[in-house]
């Protein structure tokens, strides 16, 4: 039986419609995964000749392992891939999947709307693929990779587990199996120059004690938090915002109770989390840069944030409009920041408005 997943999916500048097919082979009982015997005597319809980009990880015999695999795609066509991660000691709790289309940065790959009521118990609240309980040894999955519109280059799909929550920017994190590589190549496959990643009109707002406030930011999704969303996003987070001693300030989410003096409540993991005694949180380093607005409007390739130095504070005050911030973040990423409206306070609907570049 095949479980067919219909959603758009949305990475960065590109919007798409894309159909997810997950087959599952599993030893264990009860999983959304589980299929009946491809193809044979019960009448599927898979072309049993059909190549298949195969990534293979095999925890008791790694010599076994194939952790690259490459395939040809025609733009609007999708491109089958099968990932067979089998676990000796380790268990497998969820998948992580990104896409980096023609050089432009690894994006989650999990953008799912999904309308069947079983298979909205596939994905995690941070867009891992559960793989639904503590006995998951096995698992043999075969997606419908989608081919978007690009005129040459390659479109890279990830693919590893962990054994518990990770992180979409570092596979290392809880890694159980993995990371394997699908490379999708398209027309002769020469990526263009890379551009920045940009996003304009962010606004965070002044924190409030118990977290229900939009004050911090992920330079992954380009999306604003609230920390009272839940310990699932916390590797999402990457700075905040607050306004202390008549100062706007910035601060990384590992530094950001530290500097603004008042415990935000769930920023820290609590005692009651999975694996909290390993729990992490984003570092960031902010410095305020020479250039001017007109310079930070000017960049449009990723190597021109190459001449920023990463400093050692992980806060930066004293923020006004028309200033550029630099800041190299917690995966080694360059950027700048433009402040462009601030409304200076510290209550709840005061707030600072900034536009943001960054290497992919």
């Amino acid at each position: 039986m095949k479980k067919q997943l219909k959603s758009p999916l949305k990475l960065g500048f590109m919007a798409f419609m894309l159909t997810l097919f997950i087959v599952g082979c599993s030893s264990d009982d009860g999983s959304v995964f589980d299929t009946g015997n491809q193809g044979g005597d019960d009448g599927g319809d898979d072309d049993p000749t059909e190549e298949v980009a195969t990534i293979i990880y095999d925890e008791a015999t790694p010599t076994n392992n194939i952790v690259t695999a490459s395939a040809s795609g025609e733009v609007g066509t999708e491109v089958p891939g099968r990932i067979i991660f089998t676990s000796d000691a380790t268990t497998q709790r969820r998948m992580y999947i990104t896409q980096n289309i023609s050089g432009e940065g690894d994006m989650p790959f999990n953008d799912f709307a999904l309308n069947d009521t079983e298979l909205k118990k596939v994905l995690k609240a941070d867009g891992s693929i559960d793989l639904d309980g503590a006995t998951k040894k096995e698992i043999d999955f075969t997606f419908n990779l989608p081919v978007p519109d690009v005129d040459n280059g390659t479109i890279v799909y990830s693919f590893w587990t962990t054994t518990g929550k990770g992180d979409f920017r570092d596979p290392t994190k809880r890694l159980a199996l993995g990371v394997g590589t699908i490379t999708v190549t398209v027309g002769t496959g020469t990526n263009p120059s890379t551009p920045v990643r940009e996003f304009t009109d962010i606004q965070l707002f002044a924190p409030a004690a118990d977290g229900t406030t939009k004050t911090f930011f992920s330079l992954l999704n380009e999306t604003v938090y609230q920390i009272n969303q839940g310990p699932e996003f916390r590797a999402f987070w990457d700075f905040g915002y607050y306004y202390k001693d008549s100062q706007a300030s910035f601060a990384s989410t590992a530094s950001y109770n530290d500097s603004f003096g008042f415990p935000v409540e769930g920023l820290e993991p609590g005692s009651d989390e999975e694996d909290a005694a390993n729990e992490t949180l984003n570092e960031g380093y902010f410095s305020t840069s020479t250039m001017l607005a007109a310079d930070f409007d000017a960049i449009v390739l990723s190597g021109s944030l190459d001449v920023i130095v990463k400093s050692t504070s992980q806060s930066v005050s004293d923020l006004a409009v028309g200033n550029v911030i630099e800041f190299v973040d917690n995966y080694g990423k360059k950027g700048l920041i433009k402040i462009t409206a601030l409304d200076p306070g510290f209550n709840v609907n005061n707030s600072i408005t900034f536009d943001v570049k960054i290497q992919p």
